[in-house]
């Protein structure tokens, strides 16, 4: 438990000043992973007994990085690996890869140790429209709802796939009136509607498997009923990850600015109001700042807390913004997602799972 009454105020005498954002704080010095205790109410979201414990790992490979979409039948989780990186192996001429974790199959490893597992992971083979998968929701229909941001030259798409062999693909969207969209990152449907949400950074053209951006970083809402896409959010250095509270009234969008630039520019969530007739977002007002890093992707439960893939690993916020704890894992976490087992972590090179006793909001469209 770190008291924010103890660290307030720190003294002439500090010598731990933190220059770098990429540094977390971590003033008891516990070793990673581990949770860590911002406010009592986060052991409510945590339980008493919650661990943090790598389900799969690749040292050479970031293989989990974004997009997870976890789907309740199958009891799976599918993801991919980041775009462009040293370990990613993707790049202008490369597309991403995805795969998909079993859940129950972690869930028996677990059971037969206590330390971490190592779950062997699939990689899906999918169709040569679905290139360079960087954000997912759903189940969407039935389908997995991924956006695309390339690569190279080929057109950043919203697109469906079929859950199962071979998987099918539809794509619903691959332009703005006959512009590019720029690398389309992080997707979200409207809670009670099939509407689509998704936000378009020029992340691509940032690590050079991209053209030059086209088109102002901002946030989109697409009808699929009747093919109409408008822009409902503007004003970003780079908009990236999209969420929105379980009644539907309130969106989340994190610009992460800090990242491709510099630690003054923002790590910050913004919240939105969403108009019931235009279904527009209004009323911008600062949410929360990342302290680590920037905030990436971003999930809510069901109970309207705020969690975001940050510089340090992934923070929690409630529903008024305050910071209450963090699953401190010392290096750069980009997405989660709530399953059955608790909440899986994606760190690049590895798999977390939390088993913790929060919920994930529902994010099925039927």
């Amino acid at each position: 438990y770190v008291n924010p009454l103890l660290y307030d105020v720190v003294g002439p005498n500090y010598e731990h000043w933190r220059v770098s954002s990429d540094v977390g704080f971590n003033p008891t010095n516990t070793p990673p992973p581990f949770i860590q205790v911002f406010d009592p109410s986060f052991l409510e979201i945590t339980g008493s007994s919650a661990t943090i414990r790598a389900i799969a790992s690749n040292a050479g490979y970031d293989f989990a990085h974004e997009a997870p979409v976890y789907v309740p039948d199958l009891n799976v989780v599918f993801f991919s690996n980041t775009g462009g990186g040293a370990l990613s192996y993707s790049g202008w001429y490369n597309s991403s890869v995805v795969s998909m974790i079993n859940m129950t199959e972690v869930d028996m490893a677990l059971a037969s140790t206590t330390g971490d597992v190592n779950v062997q992971i699939q990689t899906i083979d999918l169709g040569d429209r679905v290139q360079m998968v960087n954000g997912g929701t759903g189940p969407y229909k039935g389908d997995l709802l991924f956006v695309t941001s390339g690569p190279g030259t080929r057109a950043p798409t919203v697109v469906l796939v079929n859950p199962s062999p071979p998987y099918n693909d539809t794509v619903l969207l691959d332009n703005f009136y006959g512009r590019q969209f720029n690398s389309i990152n992080d997707v979200k449907v409207l809670p009670g509607t099939d509407i689509i949400y998704f936000t378009d950074p020029s992340y691509g053209y940032i690590a050079g498997w991209r053209p030059a951006p086209l088109l102002p970083e901002q946030v989109y809402r697409l009808d699929p009923s009747t093919g109409q896409v408008r822009v409902v959010a503007d004003q970003f250095v780079h908009p990236n990850g999209i969420a929105f509270t379980p009644d539907g009234k309130t969106a989340y969008v994190t610009d992460t600015g800090e990242i491709g630039g510099t630690q003054t520019q923002p790590a910050t969530i913004y919240q939105y109001d969403v108009d019931p007739s235009t279904q527009s977002f209004q009323n911008r007002r600062v949410f929360a700042y990342a302290d680590s890093g920037a905030p990436d992707g971003i999930q809510l439960d069901s109970n309207g807390n705020v969690y975001a893939g940050c510089g340090d690993g992934t923070h929690v916020w409630n529903s008024e913004g305050t910071l209450i704890g963090k699953f401190f894992l010392n290096s750069t976490t980009a997405q989660m997602m709530f399953t059955k087992s608790g909440l899986v972590i994606l760190d690049g090179t590895v798999m977390y799972l939390a088993n913790i006793e929060a919920q994930g909001m529902n994010l099925t469209t039927t």
